[in-house]
């Protein structure tokens, strides 16, 4: 079972956008019931909260649901549970080392590291700009999942 860990600001838009992507991914691929996948917040400012309304729409819009969601925060005992700690931004990652005490076993990356262009993944909470917040967390979902599923053969 590969644990996978989504992680971004809030944990209302980007995180959950690809936590609910990569299970449709896994789900489609037949290959749901070797992952367990969520996603969590660096900061406390939207916890308990759903999925941010334009984002919940752009999943509705590629016939992925969302509902049940509820933000919550990374913690430091989610490192141990989780295989892989995905984080949307350099921001992110400075934050999720803090929270985790480091990366000693080498599982934070971001996301787009798993894609043909690494880098940030634009928060859409900011840009307004959800289209190419879905189109980098699908092609940073596609790239791990070849990943991972090249491990699991």
């Amino acid at each position: 079972m590969v644990r996978i860990l989504f992680v971004c600001h809030g944990n209302i838009c980007r995180s959950p956008m690809a936590e609910f992507v990569m299970k449709d991914l896994v789900e489609k691929a037949g290959v749901a019931s070797h992952f367990h996948i969520e996603s969590a917040a660096t900061s406390r400012e939207e916890i308990g909260n759903p999925v941010y309304p334009p984002a919940r729409a752009k999943l509705a819009e590629h016939g992925i649901g969302c509902s049940g969601h509820a933000a919550r925060q990374l913690t430091r005992a989610d490192y141990d549970k989780y295989d892989l700690l995905i984080g949307m931004d350099c921001a992110n990652l400075r934050n999720m080392q803090r929270i985790c005490g480091g990366d000693p076993e080498g599982k934070i990356s971001l996301l787009m590291d798993h894609s043909n262009r690494p880098g940030d993944v634009a928060d859409p909470w900011y840009t307004g700009d959800f289209e190419s917040t879905w189109r980098d967390v699908l092609e940073g979902c596609r790239g791990m999942l070849t990943e991972l599923t090249d491990d699991l053969c």
